[in-house]
């Protein structure tokens, strides 16, 4: 079945769509019966659609509530939204994603905002956090303003728990809810970070951790026990020691959601000069780290060429 996503403009803006529609023909007779099939997913005003390349994941303008959302299609003429609503600015009009999938830019004729948007191997929308931290940083450049002003930070803090961390633009320890940092003297670690293309919601996984509000999942021996990190200027074999004793408290529950985490997990252990193997963050990326940039180009080849579905970059962390 051919099918085309239609936008429109719901009550709130004088219109009288219910959503994100769909229009198909049938199969092989699309000319003759192409009509309105109903509503794939409620939206207020989804006034422009933008799809993704290479996904099954459609943007939408919510134009009257100044949004952008992401959808992932969940059936034949169903769609579903796909991470939390970003709002670029007011009256949001236009979408453009960018031939490689891996940003879209949102216009707004309200205040004239132009933003562009990281989008993940899954095709979630990406908070520009780092787009704001390096607009910070040019703005504190252009003023004088040293880098390390407790005014600097103060802003980061505000945009977002993550921006600090952007802003320092280098490795951390990472503590209280972003805003202590503590800076990481990582060497220079050949990685290759692996994407199922499995869309796996932050909120889904820290529910399945069966965590209650404000509980911790460490107690005082787990801060005692802390990781003694490897000083400045130690070698690989000194890190791969050490974040080789240490795992993802996310990892469980995510594969319990996700079972293509495993997959992944098991295909980059399988690799040739794999050192560690780890999911990142809440998922569903996945990375490995190897002693040479050779040895990780090697496993990215062969991880493309076994599962060409999946996103797969080799690259550096440090």
């Amino acid at each position: 079945m051919n099918r085309f996503w239609l936008g429109g403009y719901g009550p709130g803006m004088g219109g009288s769509a219910d959503g994100i529609g769909m229009l198909a023909g049938d199969e092989g007779r699309e000319a003759t019966t192409l009509a309105y099939r109903g509503v794939a997913a409620r939206a207020a005003s989804p006034s422009w659609l933008a799809q993704h390349p290479t996904l099954d994941v459609v943007y939408a303008a919510l134009e009257g509530d100044g949004l952008v959302q992401a959808f992932a299609r969940t059936g034949e003429s169903a769609l579903a939204p796909l991470g939390e609503p970003l709002a670029p600015g007011s009256v949001v009009c236009h979408l453009a994603v960018a031939p490689n999938g891996a940003s879209l830019i949102a216009s707004c004729y309200g205040d004239g905002r132009v933003v562009r948007y990281g989008i993940d191997g899954e095709g979630r929308l990406v908070p520009a956090h780092a787009d704001a931290a390096a607009a910070l940083r040019c703005l504190a450049r252009a003023n004088a303003v040293a880098p390390d002003d407790a005014r600097l930070r103060a802003v980061a803090r505000a945009v977002g728990a993550d921006v600090p961390v952007c802003l320092a633009s280098t490795a951390c320890v990472m503590s209280g809810v972003g805003e202590s940092l503590a800076p990481l003297p990582l060497p220079r670690l050949p990685c290759v970070l692996v994407n199922p293309r499995v869309a796996v919601a932050t909120s889904e996984v820290f529910a399945a951790l069966g965590l209650k509000r404000a509980e911790l999942l460490v107690g005082a021996r787990d801060i005692v026990a802390a990781p003694a990190w490897p000083k400045p200027g130690a070698g690989l074999a000194d890190w791969f020691a050490v974040l080789g004793r240490y795992g993802n408290d996310l990892e469980a529950p995510a594969l319990k959601i996700a079972p293509a985490v495993g997959m992944v997990l098991a295909a980059l252990r399988a690799t040739d000069g794999v050192r560690l193997a780890r999911m990142s963050g809440s998922g569903a990326t996945c990375f490995a780290l190897y002693d040479d940039d050779a040895a990780a180009a090697a496993a990215a080849a062969r991880l493309r060429r076994d599962a060409p579905q999946w996103w797969v970059h080799a690259g550096v962390l440090n």
